[in-house]
């Protein structure tokens, strides 16, 4: 049975579908089956992993439409162990898609119930905002995963989602957990970066990873691309910077389960 973790953010441009593409990439690299799923309209996770939209059939918002099963919408990637479902533009009408539809809140997690057990790790890259596609990706994740820009406005948002979470952890997923809160976009050189990295461990302690992403022209150069930086060159300081992050969470995950 897989895990299934939603990247989630109230702020553009953290580093949210970069991280949910390379991390989704590092889970593959070191061997795990991994199913990336692009719930953001932009469909930047799925360019990110190398699909040309213009080339692929069926898309997620088939599925959600009720067109196809889910599993009719999965693509190959360049990494073996990576799969992905992509979105085009039509995802935009997926709210009006899951408002019509009864329990509009559990849509995703009940497509999901027949191929969670197929994979190690689902990824979900949701939309900058809490939309019902967010709250759908909320409802079915196991954990969450929120990247923190270091920077004074994306802290002040992640408290809000905090908050936010907390409420669908109590009416809709008890099952929830936050898998942490992973620093993006660090410069060792700026005094904000080191004041928000040292902000967020005091106040949130062991939640934050003790992996952080650094600020990274590689990591920009392989999003415009269309690679996970992973396949472009994995000796890379980002690319290990997500084999680590993913090796926390699978580090995590462990010890949570030997307790339970």
């Amino acid at each position: 049975m897989g895990y299934i973790i939603c990247i989630t953010s109230l702020k553009g441009g953290v580093g949210k579908t970069t991280t949910a593409v390379n991390l989704s990439a590092a889970f593959a690299w070191v061997g795990k089956k991994t199913l990336l799923i692009d719930c953001d309209p932009q469909g930047s996770a799925t360019t990110g992993v190398g699909v040309n939209k213009k080339r692929i059939g069926r898309t997620f918002y088939d599925a959600l439409a009720g067109k196809v099963p889910l599993e009719e919408t999965v693509l190959d990637t360049d990494l073996e162990f990576l799969k992905v479902i992509p979105v085009r533009g039509e995802f935009l009408r997926a709210e009006l898609e899951l408002m019509s539809k009864p329990g509009k809140e559990k849509v995703l997690r009940n497509l999901l119930a027949d191929i969670k057990k197929r994979y190690d790790y689902i990824i979900i890259d949701t939309p900058p905002s809490l939309n019902l596609t967010s709250i759908n990706a909320m409802t079915a994740a196991d954990r969450m995963l929120i990247p923190l820009q270091c920077e004074f406005l994306a802290y002040e948002s992640l408290v809000q989602l905090l908050r936010f979470a907390r409420l669908i952890k109590k009416r809709l997923n008890p099952d929830l957990k936050l898998a942490g809160v992973l620093l993006t976009m660090y410069d060792m050189g700026e005094k904000v970066s080191q004041q928000i990295a040292d902000n967020a461990r005091r106040h949130l302690k062991k939640i934050v990873f003790k992996t952080i992403i650094p600020r990274s022209v590689q990591l920009r150069e392989a999003s415009s691309v269309g690679k996970p930086l992973l396949v472009l060159d994995d000796e890379s300081v980002g690319a290990r910077s997500y084999i680590k992050v993913a090796r926390e969470i699978m580090v995590r995950i462990a010890r949570y389960e030997s307790n339970n």
